[in-house]
C-alpha cells in the first residue's frame, strides 16, 4: 500500500488527477472483440476506427518498449497494446498497478496470434487502487472472506459474477412471466405493527416518529390479501423478509420472497402456474430445463409429480396420519422412532417434523406435496371432503422446499378461530406460531374472493439454477459476525 500511495502522490505532483470525474467510453470489451472478429481474414486492423475503452487492469506483460495489459469491464476481458513510440505518456505506465482502472484510446487490431486488441495512442488513469487485487492464480477461496468482502470475490472469481448475473436475470424473468399473466406488482410495508403470515420470530425495532414498537415483516401475505379485499384481483410482490432465526445451507434470516395472489383460483391453478413459471424461467435464463444440483440431474419441465402429505409419509416409511390423529399419539410414535420431539409441539409441528425427516430428502425431482394437516396451515382453506386437511401444497426440488401455496382461507370466523388456536399453542410454549392480526381479520370481514396464493424463496430458486450448495453463495452480502478489525 505504501508503494501505491507513493505512485498516487507522484501522479498528483505531475498534475495528473488519479480520480478524474468522468471518462467517455465509446465501446465495451465485447463490442471491440466482435468488431475485430468481423474483420476480413486478410485485414488485421480496423483502419480509420478509434475506440475509447476502460476497465480494471487484471494482467500486465512488459516486453521491452511495448506493454500488454488486460482490462476487465462488465462485459469481459480485452487486451490493450501500448508502445513506447506510439502511446502518449508511455513512461508513466510505471505508475500503473494491477487493480487500477484506466481508460485507453486507440485502434482495434488483430495480433499475429489472432488476439483482439486495442493498439493504444493514449491512456488515462481513472482510479488508482491502493490495495493489490486478490492473488492472480489462486483467486479468492476463503468462504468467510469471500462473503465478508464480496467485492473482492466478484473481482477475483468469474463464477461468482456469473451466479449473480443469473440471479438478476431470474428475477427479471419472474416479473415478465407474472406481468404477462396480468398480475400487478405492488409494495407492502417492511415495518409492521405485528408479525403475521408465517410462524417465525421477528426482528424487533422502534419507530421513533410514532414512538411505537415495530417488527420487520416475516411474510408478505397479510398485506397482499388486504389488496384483494380492496378489489385488485392479481397481485405480486418480490421483497425482503426477516426472520430472527438460525442459519443453514438453505436458511438465511434476511431473504428475498416472491408472493402472488390470484382471485378465483385455487391451489390446483397455482400448481399449474408454478411449474410453468419455474420451467419458463429456467429456459429463459439457462436455455434448458435440466439442471445439475448436488450430483443429481433434475428436469424442471412440467408436469411435476403430485402426491398428498399422507401418501408421501406412507411411501417413505413415516407414521400413518390416517390412523394417528391426535398430538399425544403422534408424539409417542415419533419418540418411538427416535425423532427429537418436545411436549410443546402440537399435532401440526409433529407432522411437519415427520415429513422433514422421512419425506423431504427423497423429493429430488420436482414434486408437489398436497393436502396438509389443518393444524399446520392456519391460513389455508379446509378440504370440503376432509376438514382435517387443508388445500395446500409445498413444492420440493433437490430435497428441499422451494415454494408454498394455499387455497386461501377467506372465512373470517374460521380464520379467527384458527388464530386463537395458534395463541393456545404459544401459551403452551411454542414460539413459532401465527399471531392474531386484528386489522387483517377486520379486512377479511369485508369479504375476500376465493383466492389462490403462492410464495417462493428467490434465493433457493437461484441456488438450484446455479448449482450452488449454500444459500449464502447466492446472496451478495450475507450476514457475517462483526470483527474488531
Amino acid at each position: 500500500m505504501a508503494q501505491r500511495l507513493a505512485k498516487l502522490e507522484e501522479l498528483r505532483r505531475l498534475g495528473i488527477d488519479p480520480y478524474p470525474p468522468r471518462w467517455e467510453r465509446t465501446h465495451t470489451s465485447r463490442e471491440v472483440v466482435a468488431m475485430v472478429e468481423a474483420l476480413p481474414a486478410d485485414q488485421a486492423e480496423a483502419a480509420g476506427v478509434t475506440v475509447r475503452v476502460a476497465g480494471r487492469v487484471v494482467a500486465r506483460r512488459d516486453m521491452g518498449k511495448a506493454t500488454f495489459m488486460d482490462l476487465l469491464d462488465g462485459y469481459g476481458r480485452l487486451q490493450v497494446l501500448l508502445r513506447a513510440n506510439t502511446t502518449d505518456r508511455y513512461d508513466l505506465l510505471r505508475l500503473v498497478d494491477l487493480g487500477d482502472f484506466i481508460g485507453v484510446t486507440g485502434t482495434p487490431i488483430r495480433t499475429r496470434t489472432g488476439q483482439p486488441t486495442v493498439q493504444a495512442s493514449s491512456w488515462t488513469m481513472l482510479a488508482k487502487a491502493l490495495h493489490a487485487p486478490p492473488e492472480k492464480y489462486h483467486g479468492l477461496s476463503d468462504p468467510d472472506l469471500r462473503q465478508r468482502r464480496r467485492y473482492l470475490d466478484l473481482m477475483a472469481n468469474e463464477e461468482t459474477r456469473r451466479v449473480f448475473e443469473i440471479r438478476s436475470r431470474t428475477v427479471a424473468a419472474i416479473r415478465r412471466f407474472l406481468d404477462d399473466r396480468g398480475f400487478l406488482e405492488v409494495e407492502t410495508p417492511i415495518l409492521q405493527v405485528s408479525e403475521g403470515g408465517a410462524a417465525a420470530r421477528p426482528f424487533v425495532t422502534h419507530f421513533n416518529a410514532l414512538d411505537e414498537p415495530r417488527v420487520l415483516r416475516i411474510s408478505l401475505e397479510l398485506h397482499l390479501k388486504r389488496l384483494l379485499v380492496g378489489g385488485f384481483e392479481r397481485v405480486y410482490e418480490i421483497g425482503r423478509n426477516f426472520r430472527n432465526e438460525g442459519m443453514s445451507f438453505k436458511h438465511n434470516p434476511e431473504f428475498t420472497m416472491l408472493e402472488s395472489y390470484e382471485a378465483y383460483a385455487d391451489y390446483n391453478d397455482v400448481a399449474e402456474m408454478t411449474e410453468e413459471m419455474i420451467s419458463t424461467v429456467a429456459r429463459q435464463v439457462l436455455g434448458t430445463t435440466v439442471i445439475a444440483f448436488r450430483g443429481h440431474q433434475i428436469d424442471l419441465a412440467p408436469p411435476w409429480r403430485r402426491m398428498t402429505f399422507i401418501e408421501a409419509l406412507r411411501e417413505f416409511g413415516g407414521p400413518d396420519l390416517e390412523t394417528i390423529t391426535d398430538a399425544d399419539a403422534l408424539r409417542d410414535e415419533l419418540r418411538r422412532r427416535g425423532l427429537p420431539v418436545t411436549d410443546q409441539m402440537g399435532y401440526g409441528k409433529l407432522a411437519d417434523e415427520a415429513m422433514s425427516h422421512y419425506v423431504e430428502p427423497n423429493l429430488i425431482q420436482p414434486t408437489f406435496l398436497l393436502d396438509y394437516p389443518v393444524e399446520l396451515s392456519p391460513l389455508a382453506k379446509r378440504k370440503p371432503e376432509n376438514p382435517r386437511l387443508v388445500e395446500r401444497f409445498e413444492c420440493f426440488i433437490a430435497g428441499f422446499e422451494c415454494g408454498n401455496a394455499y387455497t386461501e382461507l377467506n372465512d373470517p370466523l374460521d380464520q379467527r378461530q384458527r388464530f386463537e388456536q395458534q395463541l393456545a399453542l404459544k401459551a403452551a410454549g411454542d414460539d413459532e406460531v401465527e399471531l392474531v392480526d386484528e386489522d387483517f381479520l377486520f379486512a377479511l370481514e369485508h369479504g375476500m374472493p376465493p383466492t389462490g396464493g403462492f410464495g417462493m424463496g428467490i434465493d433457493r430458486l437461484v441456488m438450484l439454477l446455479t448449482g450452488q450448495p449454500s444459500i449464502r453463495e447466492v446472496i451478495l452480502f450475507p450476514p457475517v459476525r462483526a470483527r474488531e478489525d
